[in-house]
């Protein structure tokens, strides 16, 4: 095609990342080490066949690109890497981090391929990264592609995390690349091939913990400190000091920061009962977004010990209930890796560190209680209700996203004279299976308990529920959900995954007529089924 981007869009690439930093020396697309480049320039590989499966008119807006113009066959090629103008520079990054607890060196964008940086109206910069575009450097044993299974999980959930008012990176559009790419989706000596896609992923920056983690790992203490520098001007531009390198107490107040988001994005996924499945460094963003999906879940029966992850399944060390720790684990290695940069005086990075336990406990609690529907966290005999809240929903299995949902419908004002059966009642289609005495009696102690302590707000059962409403989502983009949509895009029909895209924007209304359908337990098919309980890493 011949027509130029921003021509066709009205798309301004900037390009700071690949202007400012080093680049990798070496211009041949052939799996290597990079050294002391964040970056390696990379063309993405034609697709056959582009067709656009759905796209996000939200985002879209954001960049500038209004309906018509997402519907032609330009912008199908301009998301599949088929469009390169010479206002873009597409690169890969160098990164490395830490998987599953190990060192694993180098890693980088192995199936992730930015076009560049655009300059929105409103919005700042924000970079378009094609994932599934081919292969790069950092490819190692992959292929670089991606399947539609995956790509559409991916951008269901990067959208469904926004509209949950999680801090994400976000999802333009999904296509089919009209290409075949083999996969052993079980990791059992039967590969077979299915169908290429490609998503169009939007961020202010993928910078992650394991970019500066490689550097420092390789003692390329010069490149650290530019990116350092760099990310803080770029990115926090209310703590830049001048247009040099930044002194230490700059870099400080920056990591603190980071401290703080991260802290804050933990805190809304144990909210709304996200698990992400794989919280290795390299997918930790310096911005506190949720970033890279892919063996997600969320929790159906709550249970702090799942992960949706086949890969975690023995060790579980990414699952429900370990993630705020795992999350400090995380931002301890991003300590080590710019403590270099402070010499023998590392003790304000550890104060910056020393913070998480205080900004985590503090958005919990006061998380715990918005949904709750108090007006604010009381204190220890709070504390004590959540984590009597959290044993009671383990004595049989019960719908976390349903349970929190429909505890505002309970009779709070007249919960002493109810019986426990009937003051049950609201939460009781939570529970997977019939509830024995014990369970009914249990959960009715603790209604009356919350109920007690509701009144000492004084709010009315209108006002409760409007404020409970509004932090519980009833629509969760739950993995069978997700898994028949993908059935149907396997057979060439869009329709569901656009009709998950539109639940999905509203998680947090009634829409009475989707009710049926997508606010309901997991059915009992979709228990072991491939896709809709755990899932691996391949794509």
């Amino acid at each position: 095609m011949n027509n130029t981007a921003d021509n066709l869009f009205g798309l301004v690439f900037t390009n700071r990342f690949t202007r400012d930093l080093p680049a990798d020396t070496q211009i041949d697309n052939v799996r290597r080490h990079v050294t002391g480049a964040c970056f390696s320039r990379v063309m993405p590989t034609r697709a056959t066949t582009p067709q656009l499966v759905v796209y996000s008119t939200e985002v879209a807006e954001m960049l500038g690109i209004d309906d018509e113009q997402a519907e032609t066959p330009a912008f199908a090629h301009l998301v599949t890497g088929n469009l390169i103008t010479p206002d873009m520079d597409p690169y890969a990054m160098c990164y490395g981090g830490h998987q599953f607890g190990n060192w694993a060196g180098q890693l980088g964008d192995g199936r992730a391929i930015a076009l560049g940086e655009v300059l929105t109206t409103d919005n700042g910069h924000q970079t378009l990264q094609l994932k599934g575009s081919g292969p790069t450097p950092y490819s190692r044993r992959g292929d670089g592609y991606a399947v539609m299974r995956s790509s559409v999980r991916e951008f269901l959930c990067s959208e469904a995390m926004f509209h949950l008012g999680v801090p994400t990176t976000r999802a333009l559009s999904l296509t089919l690349t009209g290409d075949q790419v083999m996969r052993d989706m079980f990791y059992d000596g039967n590969p077979a091939d299915e169908l290429g896609a490609v998503v169009c992923r939007v961020s202010p920056s993928f910078v992650r913990f394991g970019n500066f983690e490689l550097f420092a790992s390789r003692d390329e203490l010069d490149q650290l400190a530019q990116l350092v520098s760099w990310t803080i001007r770029t990115d926090f531009p209310d703590l830049v000091e001048g247009d040099d390198d930044q002194p230490l107490d700059v870099v400080t107040d920056w990591f603190a920061e980071i401290v703080r988001t991260t802290a804050e994005m933990i805190v809304e996924w144990m909210r709304i009962g996200f698990v992400h499945g794989v919280m290795n460094t390299d997918n930790m963003s310096i911005l506190g977004l949720t970033i890279d999906y892919g063996p997600y879940g969320w929790l159906e029966g709550f249970d702090p010990d799942w992960t949706p992850n086949t890969t975690d399944a023995e060790a579980r060390r990414y699952r429900y209930g370990n993630q705020p720790s795992m999350a400090h684990w995380n931002l301890v290695q991003l300590a080590n890796a710019i403590a270099p940069l402070y010499g023998h005086n590392v003790e304000p990075l550890q104060e910056a560190l020393d913070s998480y336990a205080d900004e985590f406990g503090n958005g919990w609690n006061a998380m715990m209680a918005e949904r709750l529907g108090f007006i604010g966290f009381a204190g220890d005999d709070d504390n004590a209700l959540f984590g009597e809240l959290g044993r009671v929903l383990q004595i049989v299995e019960t719908d976390m996203t349903i349970f929190h949902r429909n505890l505002a419908q309970v009779d709070v004002e007249n919960a002493e004279d109810l019986s426990d059966y009937d003051l049950v009642q609201p939460v009781a289609d939570a529970w997977y299976a019939q509830p024995t005495a014990r369970v009914v009696e249990e959960m009715s102690e603790w209604l009356r308990a919350w109920a007690d302590r509701c009144g000492v707000d004084g709010r009315s059962t209108e006002e409760r529920k409007l404020a409970m409403d509004a932090v519980n989502p009833k629509y969760v983009l739950r993995n069978w959900m997700a898994q028949l949509a993908i059935d149907k895009v396997d057979q060439g029909d869009f329709s569901a995954v656009n009709q998950l895209l539109d639940v999905l924007r509203y998680p947090y209304d009634e829409q009475p007529e989707h009710e049926v359908e997508f606010f309901t337990k997991r059915p009992e098919w979709a228990r072991e089924r491939a896709g809709c309980s755990m899932l691996s890493c391949s794509s």
